[in-house]
């Protein structure tokens, strides 16, 4: 309890004065410019509750109930007021405006209160007194300013431009020996609400002094709602109530002096609406200003009502008015930008993520610029503007085919970044950050993972999609089975899914003992609607494998064809004691092996010897095709009859058998060489 100085002792109890511009501020800017609160609709006609200027307060704010923030001793250190700005309300102007912030040396001295009194009050004159406003949101200060001690009542704005959606509260400080009555006010469609709040009742007239508007849902019914009051000092101080809806006036229990009381209602259906919260001064007041203190709790969690909102004082002028504007190059307000001011008058803007600073100018008043986003103004009629650009960066994405060697540009190509579609090669205009890009797949390719592109403020980033071709060759032979030397046609072929032309050259690779009069070589575009296909008849005088081979990918395919063994010789001799003997020679493809393959072809020779007598120092010559590399015979191998002299010499091209007798004799080795097919059979001879 705070006592008003016609007592022997200081009351710093709540105001009622200051209640009176509470009231107006609980109205949420519900307040006319001639001062008459209007009535929210289907709220109750209560006599006497419209806020009217009580006397003696001269030039004062028609009425309303001020709060107030007490300096010492009392319940509560700082006055919170909660502010939503919603995602649809983001951006309009808040027009949060305070009328007298700070205390008025004038308002009450001398025991004596003085023109256009408040209610005031500092009980220690000699020590300073200061009332600090902190509007500020998760994301820090928005708004800071501190009041000295004055000797006038003024009207000023706290915060006059618009703000980002989010939770804001608005904080009252007061340090010094006293109590500081001020009323605030914002534009619809925002209010001001509080659970915990303190009022100011000032003056003795019966006037019914609105403190708060309280909606109660329909989800509270069968709950507990509890209304309290802190320090009244008393029933002859004060009379305070509740205007239930219908009209339905429920008196509350005062609170006597450093005491709290709390009323308790169990709501019912009836109760479901708007609650209004009233005071009145009693003419057996000692005070002419008593802080109060009003709390509401749903059980025992506290609920929130509204509280602010007054006229425009009669013929007051705003002392001090800040406008601020965050605009972009074009003028137009930057959405989501707001600003903080200090205790110091520096404004500094607040702008969205990335938002690069450009200028800051006085447009009116006085004030000095430190930098695009620090301004020092001169209190008064003050209108700032802050200029910032949005961030300037860009993407550029191009694609390219990765084919063999050869990177090439590929057009028209699919991809999404930031949520859109685009075409590659593109240049995408994007704020500064890191966006994942992602590549539309292309038939016949192989997709490389994209990094993220980078985008820095003022610089264009990079991305490049990068598609590996998948390209096939296939080579046939048709007949892929022929005598020696005869025609077989090659079809080679490269094709690829992919739909993009890509400049290829398909070669035709031909082993020896293959010859050919056409080109071997095709040069074409390849695509999935255009493959590149080579057809060449080709001579083929020996097995083996072609190769076809696509440049610039280095893709191979072969195609084999099988030569049939050459056939065979015969040679017979008869001599003149009546013995005769008979040889043939025969010749089978065995492919290649050891050191002799690659280009030479294997066979096996088999010379067969048949006798009807028994002779000595058979010889039979052997000679190696002629042409070509020399031919490469191996080692002899010799079967026949058991009691014959099988141990075969050589020497040269002749084979010597020692001694035969009647039966046959088997001859084989193998013969390495280049020669095609038709050439490595010769024709032997006989001697003995």
């Amino acid at each position: 309890m705070f006592q008003d100085h016609s007592q022997s002792s200081f009351r710093r109890s709540s105001s009622f004065v200051r209640l009176a511009l509470s009231s107006a501020l609980l109205l949420g800017g519900l307040a006319s410019a001639q001062g008459v609160t209007t009535p929210r609709p289907g709220a109750p006609s209560v006599p006497t509750t419209t806020p009217v200027t009580a006397p003696g307060s001269g030039q004062g704010t028609g009425g309303i109930l001020p709060l107030v923030s007490v300096g010492e001793r009392w319940a509560q250190s700082t006055e919170s007021y909660t502010i939503v700005v919603s995602p649809q309300d983001a951006g309009k102007p808040l027009g949060l405006q305070v009328y007298s912030p700070s205390l008025n040396l004038q308002d009450y001295a001398d025991g004596r209160r003085g023109a256009g009194y408040f209610g005031d009050e500092l009980y220690k004159k000699n020590e300073p007194f200061q009332t600090t406003f902190t509007l500020s949101s998760t994301g820090g200060t928005v708004v800071e300013r501190r009041y000295q001690a004055s000797r006038e009542h003024s009207w000023e704005s706290l915060l006059d431009g618009g703000l980002p959606a989010g939770t804001y509260t608005l904080a009252v400080r007061s340090s010094g020996d006293g109590k500081n009555s001020f009323a605030l006010r914002v534009n619809s469609p925002f209010n001001l609400q509080t659970s915990d709040f303190s009022v100011n009742a000032r003056d003795s007239t019966q006037q019914d002094l609105l403190a708060a508007r309280l909606t109660v849902p329909q989800s509270w019914v069968g709950q507990t709602l509890g209304v309290s009051n802190y320090d009244v000092d008393g029933p002859q101080e004060a009379q305070t109530w509740v205007v239930q809806p219908g009209g339905v006036r429920v008196n509350l229990t005062t609170s006597n002096d450093g005491q709290k009381v709390t009323d308790r209602f169990v709501v019912t259906q009836a109760m479901v609406g708007e609650w209004q919260v009233y005071i009145r001064v009693l003419p057996t007041t000692k005070q002419y200003s008593n802080a109060v203190q009003y709390s509401f709790r749903l059980g025992d969690q506290p609920v929130k009502a509204t509280v602010g909102g007054f006229a425009d004082p009669s013929g007051l002028k705003l002392a001090n008015q800040l406008v601020v504007d965050v605009v972009d190059p074009q003028g137009r307000p930057i959405p989501g930008a707001s600003y903080s001011v200090g205790s110091d008058n520096v404004v500094r803007p607040r702008l969205p993520q990335g938002y690069v600073p450009v200028s800051a100018t006085v447009l009116e008043g006085t004030g000095n610029v430190a930098s695009p986003t620090e301004l020092r103004f001169t209190p008064g009629n003050t209108r700032l503007r802050f200029v910032a650009r949005p961030p300037q960066g860009a993407l550029a994405v191009d694609a390219v085919a990765i084919y063999g060697s050869t990177r090439m540009p590929l057009t028209n190509v699919p991809f999404e970044v930031d949520g859109k579609m685009y075409a590659a090669p593109v240049t995408v205009p994007l704020a500064p950050g890191s966006y994942p890009v992602t590549p539309s797949p292309i038939p016949g390719s192989t997709l490389s993972p994209a990094q993220p592109g980078v985008v820095v403020d003022g610089s264009t980033g990079k991305v490049t999609l990068e598609y590996r071709v998948l390209t096939e060759v296939t080579l046939s032979t048709a007949p892929d089975v022929l005598d020696a030397c005869d025609v077989s046609q090659l079809t080679a072929q490269a094709k690829t899914d992919f739909p993009y032309r890509l400049p290829g050259t398909l070669n035709l690779r031909l082993p020896v003992g293959w010859t050919s009069d056409y080109p071997l070589q095709l040069q074409g575009d390849l695509s999935a609607s255009s493959p590149i296909r080579l057809k060449v008849p080709v001579r083929i005088c020996r097995s083996d494998s072609a190769e076809a081979v696509l440049s610039p990918v280095d893709v191979h395919a072969t195609g084999e064809a099988r030569v049939r063994d050459p056939g065979g010789v015969n040679v017979s001799r008869t001599v003149q004691n009546g013995a005769r003997v008979h040889l043939t020679k025969a010749a089978a493809a065995i492919g290649t092996s050891g050191q002799n393959s690659g280009t030479q072809q294997g066979y096996t020779i088999t010379l067969t010897l048949t006798t009807d007598s028994t002779l000595d120092n058979v010889q039979i010559l052997d000679p190696l095709p002629s042409g070509g590399t020399q031919g490469v015979r191996g080692s002899l191998n010799v079967q026949g009859p058991s009691l014959a002299n099988l141990q075969a010499t050589q020497s040269g091209d002749t084979i010597v058998l020692p001694h035969v007798i009647p039966g046959t004799y088997t001859i084989t080795y193998t013969l390495f060489s280049d020669l095609p097919a038709d050439r490595i059979l010769t024709v032997p001879e006989l001697d003995w």
